[in-house]
């Protein structure tokens, strides 16, 4: 029985890594995305809508292997908790994709002529690198249990509020 637990264990915690790891995915999608929209970078675009399928595909492995634990070990308490909050942290990474390439079809539209308003780009391009500070503290303050720190993402989700109303 001790095996079968240290086995359930090592499969909780590799999960945990990889749905994480979804957000290093979302991470580099985004800086693309905002290197897409300062260069009008129609194939870099291109780039970040085809690649999305790495995201999806982690989304439905992680979700899947999660939702198989959770009929076959009937986790309870303290690992319960963790992988709702992974369901969470996975829908929302699929979600962040989702945004990056929702964009990057955009800009075949507008073809590789500058934006008629600079001053919206550089708000954009100020919000997504926010974003991004924000998913890798996210990832930190999640994988470390540190409360502080998550809290401290509503604070600093203010400032991508604020960009967003500019």
């Amino acid at each position: 029985m001790a095996e079968t637990r240290t086995h359930y264990r090592e499969e909780l915690e590799n999960l945990e890594a990889s749905a994480l790891g979804g957000l290093d995915l979302v991470n580099a999608a985004l800086q693309r995305t905002l290197e897409a929209v300062e260069h009008q970078d129609v194939e870099l675009a291109q780039l970040v809508v085809a690649d999305d399928d790495r995201i999806d595909g982690r989304y439905l492995e992680v979700h899947q292997a999660l939702i198989t634990l959770l009929a076959t070990q009937s986790p309870v308490a303290t690992d319960l908790r963790l992988i709702s909050a992974l369901l969470h942290v996975l829908k929302n990474v699929e979600r962040m994709g989702d945004q990056c390439v929702n964009i990057c079809k955009v800009i075949p539209l507008t073809g590789n002529e500058p934006p008629a308003d600079s001053d919206m780009v550089e708000l954009i391009l100020a919000m997504g690198k926010q974003a991004r500070s924000l998913v890798t503290q996210a990832k930190r303050a999640f994988a470390d249990r540190d409360v502080e720190m998550a809290q401290d993402l509503v604070r600093q989700d203010d400032v991508v509020d604020n960009l967003n109303r500019e």
